[in-house]
């Protein structure tokens, strides 16, 4: 009797799990009932940590760990409801220290400038910043920043550490083998170098120094300062409290009870609303998305072939059927594809391409550029009509790698013997028990020579270049948004909504008429969460550096000939 009653509340509280998950899904996938928002409200936003460009709601990541990572999308929709929301009155900007590139930083400063142009207010409040430069330029954005009394407020430049790992691997009896076309190709460097080669540093130095310029301009343009005054400030590094401002970086020194106060008017007691309670405000009750529809579809992550792994990581199949779909529905006027990737699969990539190649024929595809669309990044847009990038996004890396690692020595040092077995020349090619001998590097470098080739000529197709001109920027390099726009591989500077309104433009939509965005990917179906669909290592709420570094080892495990740019961002 007692074993039947154990396996009777064992199954009830199974039940009671699952109608609970049912409910909590539900919850999660409909956001719950809209929020209140009362006049004189205004919208306060924190930003800091991981900020992805489209946060897939997760349920169970949710439940468990927490709300979504933050995501470029919510914050630009949000200022988008916010502007023409007559209850909202501004905007609080609370900044933390933001784990993305610059692109994105930049994204969202630009969409604070929009929201400005609505004569409401935005205020960034910083309570402490040891290095804050990024963050900083974010800020100076807004009509004021706000520092703590005793807030520490970093401004020291920008810059990076690019570790490399050959001494270490050499220890370990493991050797990289890559070929790569050509010099500027560096994304396994640091496996293969013990510094930076003549071009490595070159094209770092030339990034780094045109997003430096740029950051600087934008700063001394912001604070009504030269730009050498700005150089003396961000050479003296640090600021606290009153010296911060009268340096001129911030407007007031204030603490946190005192900031509702920014937005008294008319003796009305302002209403804080949070960006997750207003990302529940739909669009259409703002008079926002009722137009035509164009389809938003977000590229995230490192190209793979087949599916999409959590939709950080592309599927090639994934990515070409939601270009397909937006292709073949004729309700949809127009495509923006939002690409934030370093490449992967050259295969994959190529795959996308010949769907956005199809989708030119019929209808408008405009790319926006995030933090990076390199590689197999760029391989994915170059086809379409016009490419939007910010200043700061790295893009191009026109050039293809392949190779392996050889494990031969440490599999030595373990222990580790083994027997071979292989029918044909080069079957065991890509073995970690040997080294690629001379032959098998020839062999290789042939194949990607040949996939190199056919990228020249898609560009040169897709940019209406010569080969030759391509060739001349291409050859591995990584440019800036700025950079890549003066030599042809961009047509605009902008972001998001200068892509909408470019796809607006060649769809024949007026300037003054709203569209309905179709985004994708799409919500999770309740089986999908249920079941787990599609979750990875990448899912997991790890540090991004580790994370990236998880990611390219799948990258390298999964394909062989790889359109492919570092995966970190070096620039801080």
């Amino acid at each position: 009797m007692k074993r039947g009653k154990y396996i009777l509340l064992i199954v009830l509280i199974f039940v009671v799990l699952i109608i609970a998950t049912f409910f909590a899904f539900v919850y999660f996938e409909f956001g719950g009932r809209p929020p209140s928002v009362g006049a004189n409200s205004y919208l306060e936003v924190n930003i800091g940590g991981e900020l992805l460009e489209w946060s897939q709601p997760d349920l169970f990541t949710s439940l468990f760990l927490g709300n979504e990572p933050l995501a470029v999308h919510d914050i630009w929709m949000n200022l988008r409801k916010a502007k023409v929301d007559g209850r909202i009155c501004g905007v609080l900007l609370r900044l933390n220290m933001m784990q993305c590139g610059w692109a994105k930083a930049d994204e969202i400063r630009d969409a604070i400038l929009d929201f400005r142009k609505s004569g409401k207010k935005v205020y960034a409040f910083i309570e402490e910043a040891p290095s804050f430069d990024k963050e900083y330029f974010l800020a100076t954005g807004c009509d004021k920043i706000i520092l703590h009394p005793l807030g520490w407020l970093g401004i020291p430049g920008i810059g990076g550490d690019i570790p490399f790992f050959k001494n270490a691997l050499d220890k370990l009896g493991v050797e990289a083998q890559f070929e790569h076309i050509e010099e500027y190709k560096t994304a396994y460097n640091q496996f293969m170098e013990k510094g930076f080669t003549a071009p490595h540093r070159e094209m770092e130095e030339a990034i780094y120094g045109n997003i430096f310029d740029g950051y600087v301009k934008a700063v001394a343009l912001a604070r009504h300062k030269t730009e050498d005054e700005v150089k003396r400030l961000i050479n003296h590094g640090f600021f606290q409290g009153e010296q911060a401002k009268e340096a001129g970086l911030v407007d007031e020194v204030l603490y946190d009870d005192q900031l509702p106060g920014l937005f008294e008017a008319s003796g009305l007691k302002p209403t804080r609303v949070s960006q997750d309670e207003y990302s529940r405000v739909k669009p259409s009750s703002v008079g926002l998305g009722t137009g035509r529809r164009v389809a938003l579809i977000y590229a995230m992550g490192p190209i793979l072939s087949g599916e999409s792994i959590n939709y950080q990581m592309i599927g090639g199949q994934t990515l070409a059927r939601w270009i397909r779909k937006a292709r073949l529905d004729k309700s949809v006027a127009a495509v923006v594809l939002r690409v934030d990737s370093p490449g992967g699969s050259a295969v994959a990539s190529d795959t996308i391409g010949r769907e956005v190649e199809l989708t030119k024929k019929v209808k408008p595809i405009v790319v926006s550029m995030s933090d990076m669309a390199g590689s197999g990044g760029y391989w994915i847009s170059m086809a379409a009509h016009k490419i939007i990038a910010h200043p700061q996004t790295l893009t191009a890396s026109i050039g293809v790698l392949a190779g392996k690692f050889n494990f031969d020595k440490l599999y030595e040092k373990l222990g580790i013997t083994y027997e071979e077995l292989g029918y044909g020349e080069h079957a065991n090619i890509f073995s970690t028990f040997h080294a690629l001998t001379k032959d098998e590097r020839a062999l290789l470098r042939e194949q990607i020579s040949w996939i190199y080739d056919k990228f020249l000529t898609k560009v040169s197709e897709g940019r209406n270049m010569t080969k030759e001109k391509v060739n001349e920027v291409g050859r591995g390099r990584v440019w800036t948004g700025d950079q890549a726009r003066s030599i042809g591989l961009v047509d605009e500077l902008g972001g998001l909504s200068e892509a909408i309104e470019e796809a607006k433009k060649l769809a024949g939509i007026p300037a003054a008429e709203d569209v309905s965005l179709d985004v994708m990917p799409r919500r999770a179906s309740l089986w999908s969460t249920l079941l787990g669909r599609g979750q990875d290592i990448v899912s997991l709420r790890l540090d991004p550096g580790l994370k990236k570094a998880l990611t390219g080892l799948q990258v390298m495990q999964r394909e062989k000939f790889l359109a492919l740019m570092p995966l970190w961002v070096p620039i801080n």
